[in-house]
C-alpha cells in the first residue's frame, strides 16, 4: 500500500503534466514511464558500480560508459531547466549525437523487456519548466522499494480511468484480483493474457504468488521460471506494451514475455497448447473480416465477433488441463447465432465449464455500462462438466453509477468463499443444497443441454413473486371521494379565515 503522501506526489505530477500542456492521460502515463525508466537505469548502474567497488574488479558491461555520464539521471537532475531540456531534445555532438531520451532506445539487453518496445516512442514534454518539475518530483519517489514502486505505478494508471479517457484499458483491480484468487496460480503455471493492455492480470497473478507463496522463491528453479517464462502478454498497441512492460518490471517481474501483435491474426498462428492459465478481459463489441482472422480459429466457430474469436483462441492456446478466467459480454451467454451456440456447446460438452459469474452492468462505469460475466473453465478436450456453478453478483463494493464510490455491499468475499468451498469438495459443498432463488446455485449438464446451451443466469434462476392484495375498486373509489370531500371542506374553511 502507498501512503497518502506518495499519492499526493503522484497527484501533483499528474496535475503538472495537465497544466503543462499534456491533456491526453495516455501520453501522461507514457512520458512518466520514460522518465522512471531513465532513473531506473541510473539506479541499476549505481548498484553495479558499488558491487564492482566492493569486489575490487572492473565493472562488466556498464550501461553508461564514462563519456555518456552526462546522460545519467544523477548527472542531469540538478542542471538548469533549459540545459536539462536541451539534453532531452537536442542531439549532443560530444555524446554520440544522442539525447537522454534517444539513449534509452539504444541500450539493448540492459533495458530488459521494456527497451524492446521503444521503437516509435516520442518524447512529448513541451517545456523546460515542466520537465524540470517532473524530474524533481520523480526523484523523491521511493522507486527502490518493490512493494511501493509497483503500487505507485498502479495508482498512476488508475488515474486513466478517473480522467474518463482510455478507460477501456483498465479492468477494475478488485475484479482482476477476484479472478486471480479464484484460479489460484500454481507453481508451474505458464500464464497468458492475450489482450494484456497494461498487464493488470499478469501483475495481479505475480502479486498473488508473492503474497501467498513466498516459500516458492527459495527454490532456484521456480525463481528462474518466475523471472523468465511464467508471464506472457500479447498486445498490438506499442504504447500499451511499453506501459505493460514497466508495470510488470516495477512489480518485480523483470523479464516477462511480451509480444506485439494482434492475437487473432495469422501472425499468432503458432500459439497452441502453450499455456496452463489464461486470465483476460478481451475486447468485445468488435467485428473483424474473415480474411483478417487466423484460419484455425474459424474452424472452432465461424464468426466475425471478437469476443467469440478470443474464446476460440484461448481454447487453442491452453494446454490440456489448463484453466481460464475470462470476462465476456452477456451476449456470449445467450446469443442465438450458430457461432454463439457452438462455442457454448464446446465449453460445456467438450471442455469443463466450472462457473459463470454474472456481474452488474455498472462494474465498468463510468466508461461502459455493458453487462458482463466471468467464465471459468478447464480445457479437457474430453468433457467433464457435471454441474456449472452460477452466481448472481449484485454488488462489488462500489456504487454502480458513474461515480463508483466505495459502499458496504460487496458480494466478492461471498463469491470467493463459496467457490473455494465448491472446488475443495464439490460433492460435499453446500452449493448442492442451494435453491434456485439464491444468489448462487448449481445447474446440471443435462439441463444446460436441454436449454440449447444457454448460460444466462436468468434462464435458471427462480424468482419468487410476493402476492400483493389490493382493496376492491369500490373501496378505492370511496376513499378518493372522501379525500375530495375533505379537500373541498378545507378550502371552504380557508376562505372563511381569509375573510
Amino acid at each position: 500500500m502507498i501512503t497518502g503522501e506518495i499519492k499526493s506526489k503522484i497527484d501533483k505530477i499528474w496535475n503538472d503534466f495537465w497544466t503543462g500542456g499534456i491533456a491526453n492521460p495516455l501520453t501522461v502515463i507514457e512520458q512518466f514511464t520514460y522518465l522512471i525508466f531513465i532513473k531506473q537505469l541510473d539506479d541499476k548502474q549505481n548498484r553495479m558500480e558499488k558491487q564492482a567497488s566492493l569486489l575490487g574488479v572492473p565493472m562488466d558491461k556498464p550501461i553508461y560508459t564514462e563519456h555518456l555520464k552526462p546522460l545519467r539521471w544523477s548527472s542531469f537532475k540538478h542542471k538548469d531547466p533549459e540545459v536539462l531540456f536541451d539534453l532531452f531534445t537536442k542531439p549532443q555532438r560530444d555524446l554520440d549525437d544522442l539525447t537522454a531520451f534517444d539513449f534509452i532506445k539504444t541500450i539493448g539487453d540492459h533495458g530488459g523487456e521494456f527497451a524492446k518496445f521503444m521503437k516509435g516512442a516520442i518524447f512529448m514534454i513541451p517545456s523546460a519548466k515542466l520537465l524540470d518539475k517532473v524530474i524533481q518530483q520523480i526523484d523523491t519517489l521511493p522507486l527502490d522499494n518493490r512493494d511501493t514502486k509497483g503500487d505507485l505505478y498502479e495508482y498512476m494508471l488508475s488515474k486513466i480511468a478517473e480522467a474518463g479517457t482510455n478507460g477501456q484499458f483498465r479492468t477494475p483491480r478488485h475484479i482482476i484480483n477476484m479472478m486471480v484468487e479464484m484460479v489460484q496460480p500454481r507453481q508451474d503455471d505458464v500464464i497468458c493474457d492475450p489482450s494484456c493492455g497494461t498487464a493488470g492480470f499478469l501483475v495481479s497473478a505475480g502479486e498473488y504468488i508473492y503474497d501467498n507463496h513466498k516459500d516458492w522463491f527459495t527454490n532456484k528453479n521456480f525463481r528462474a521460471h518466475f523471472n523468465t517464462h511464467m508471464f506472457h502478454g500479447i498486445e498490438f498497441d506499442p504504447s500499451m506494451l511499453r506501459i505493460a512492460a514497466m508495470n510488470l518490471q516495477l512489480h518485480g517481474i523483470e523479464t516477462p514475455t511480451l509480444v506485439g501483435k494482434d492475437a487473432l491474426s495469422e501472425a499468432n498462428a503458432d500459439v497452441e497448447d502453450d499455456y496452463t492459465l489464461i486470465l483476460a478481459n478481451p475486447p468485445f463489441k468488435g467485428s473483424l473480416d474473415y480474411d483478417a482472422v487466423e484460419s484455425s480459429l474459424l474452424q472452432t466457430t465461424k464468426t466475425k465477433k471478437t469476443e467469440l474469436l478470443f474464446l476460440s483462441l484461448m481454447l487453442r492456446a491452453l494446454k490440456v488441463g489448463g484453466r481460464a478466467a475470462v470476462i465476456v459480454p452477456d451476449g456470449v451467454l445467450f446469443g442465438s447465432s450458430k457461432a454463439h451456440k457452438s462455442l457454448r456447446q464446446a465449453l460445456v460438452e467438450k471442455q469443463k465449464l466450472d462457473a459463470v459469474i454474472s456481474m452488474p452492468s455498472g462494474v465498468f462505469k463510468p466508461y461502459a455500462g455493458v453487462s458482463t460475466a466471468i467464465l471459468l473453465f478447464t480445457k479437457t478436450n474430453s468433457g467433464g462438466t457435471d454441474n456449472v456453478w452460477f452466481y448472481d453478483m449484485k454488488a462489488d463494493g462500489y456504487s454502480l453509477d458513474d461515480k463508483r464510490n466505495a459502499i458496504k455491499d460487496n458480494d466478492i468475499p461471498d463469491i470467493l468463499e463459496r467457490f473455494t468451498s465448491l472446488r475443495a469438495d464439490a460433492k460435499q459443498s453446500q452449493e448442492h443444497q442451494r435453491k434456485r432463488t439464491a444468489q448462487s446455485f448449481l445447474v446440471p449438464f443435462s439441463e444446460i443441454k436441454t436449454n440449447d446451451w444457454d448460460l444466462s443466469i436468468n434462464r435458471y434462476k427462480e424468482i419468487v413473486y410476493e402476492e400483493i392484495k389490493y382493496d376492491a375498486p369500490e373501496v378505492i373509489i370511496n376513499a378518493i371521494e372522501q379525500l375530495d370531500q375533505d379537500r373541498q371542506q378545507a378550502l371552504k374553511e380557508l376562505k372563511t379565515l381569509l375573510g
